[in-house]
């Protein structure tokens, strides 16, 4: 508890001391759209558009698991003893409308806290708002900055986008191509599954926020430097990227040697209307070039004396390869009830390096809209989540080495990491809303002989 206390008071000083720094950006701007919207002043009071908006999100997140059974423990091991963390972080949204259909979104953001055992020992890792970082203070950083454009390809049919993070209010054309370029991070626009996709509101953990097998390029806060194209049509659409990896696994640096480190990904979408109701079926390709060793290579180093540590991410020279597959869906059946199912698998001969160590992952689950109870602003959801690895990782985890998530230093007795994961969401008032989640994780990084687990918390949201 004095941990978290101190991780809060230290937050609220870098707040305090960063916030007029946002404010004096922030007001400069507003300064200049208002001069902007003098010149022309329609821009402000069309009904369906705005020059520039201001939104602002903090979540904090408090896990706590009890001890559980372990006949050993690695490097890379949940601990097995009683154990709590806390994490927050605080995001502001600031647009700017530029020219016609293009608007420019930055996001400075500060995080800090930690997850339980330093976000190491399971591969999904139930807590999508934590970062796997040494120091918990409080840090800030610039998450995204980059440009949104919008270009029609046909005058017929119109779409209204709301005032909300990083959405300008605004109408835009249904049949268009959208760029999106700079900073962001890639589930940002692809994978977005209606019912499991934001840890700040829906489920936690990291293999029910995105495909867990999708080994999405990131920096080690979840943000890329890129350029992705989608071609936009009512009922379908076809997106594609190309972005940075980082310099080491999961590390803060990403590089810019595209030739021979790069990431690509690709997406068709299709909506179907079933039961008057619009659903979303998806199907994700991925391939990554990075430093990424190869599992079997790690194993032969290690035997011929080469490497000593067996830690596949010191095998830094280029030439890593790693192509995967997601089918992502979620359909609307009822007025206030909805379903979704992803399946993800990698070819897994080389290391995760970006998201978490996942080769093979299924996931599916249901939302409860709380209209159903009078609490119209409330929110269930349950959801199952089954991971896998494949053939060579599971044979260098038993030989003693581990990532940058997992590693017990022996993986004799291997199963598949199931996670059930319950939680509520209750909107306190307008701009707080509490939750409370559980999840059940059987198996934790792979390993029979050790677990189940059993993972309360309660997360706290605010945004306006």
């Amino acid at each position: 508890m004095a941990s978290n206390i101190k991780l809060f008071f230290n937050f609220a000083v870098l707040l305090k001391n960063r916030m007029k720094k946002f404010l004096s950006f922030a007001f400069i701007i507003f300064i200049g759209s208002l001069i902007k919207a003098q010149e022309n002043p329609k821009i402000l009071y069309l009904d369906t558009l705005e020059s520039w908006n201001l939104h602002y999100q903090f979540t904090s997140a408090n896990q706590y698991h009890p001890t559980f059974h372990a006949l050993y423990s690695g490097t890379n091991s949940l601990k097995p003893g009683e154990e709590e963390a806390m994490s927050v972080t605080s995001t502001l949204f600031y647009g700017q409308r530029l020219w016609n259909g293009a608007v420019f979104y930055v996001n400075p953001e500060i995080a800090g806290g930690k997850g339980m055992s330093s976000a190491l020992g399971i591969a999904g890792y139930p807590n999508g708002e934590c970062f796997r970082i040494a120091d918990a203070t409080p840090a800030l950083y610039a998450a995204r900055y980059f440009l949104h454009q919008h270009i029609a390809l046909s005058n017929e049919g119109y779409e209204k986008t709301d005032d909300d993070e990083n959405s300008i209010k605004d109408r835009i054309p249904a049949k268009r191509v959208t760029i999106t370029a700079g900073k962001f991070s890639l589930a940002d626009v692809f994978d977005n599954n209606a019912y499991a996709h934001n840890s700040r509101e829906q489920f936690m953990n990291w293999a029910l926020m995105e495909s867990g097998a999708w080994d999405f390029a990131a920096n080690t806060r979840g943000y890329d430097y890129g350029i992705a194209v989608e071609l936009i049509y009512p009922s379908w659409a076809f997106r594609l990227a190309g972005s940075a990896v980082p310099k080491v696994a999961n590390g803060p640096d990403l590089e810019f040697k595209f030739n021979k480190a790069v990431a690509y990904n690709c997406e068709f979408e299709y909506k179907p209307d079933l039961f008057s109701r619009q659903g979303s079926i998806r199907v994700l390709f991925f391939r990554n070039l990075s430093r990424a060793g190869n599992y079997l290579n790690a194993i032969n180093n290690f035997k011929n004396g080469t490497d000593t540590s067996l830690n596949v991410n010191s095998l830094s020279t280029y030439g890593g390869k790693k192509v995967g597959l997601s089918l992502s869906a979620d359909q609307g059946l009822f007025k206030n009830f909805g379903v979704f199912i992803r399946a993800g698998w990698n070819d897994g001969h080389y290391a995760t390096w970006a998201f978490t160590e996942i080769d093979r992952s299924f996931s599916t689950g249901i939302n409860l809209d709380g209209d159903m109870w009078h609490r119209k602003d409330d929110n269930i959801g349950l959801a199952l989540a089954i991971n896998g690895i494949s053939d060579d990782h599971i044979k260098f985890l038993n030989a003693g080495g581990y990532g940058f998530i997992i590693g017990d230093g022996k993986l004799t007795h291997y199963g598949l990491e199931s996670i059930i994961e319950f939680y509520y969401l209750m909107k306190i008032s307008t701009f707080l809303y509490l939750t409370a989640d559980y999840q059940f994780v059987n198996n934790p990084a792979y390993n029979k002989d050790r677990g189940p687990v059993n993972i309360f918390a309660l997360r706290m949201h605010t945004e306006f």
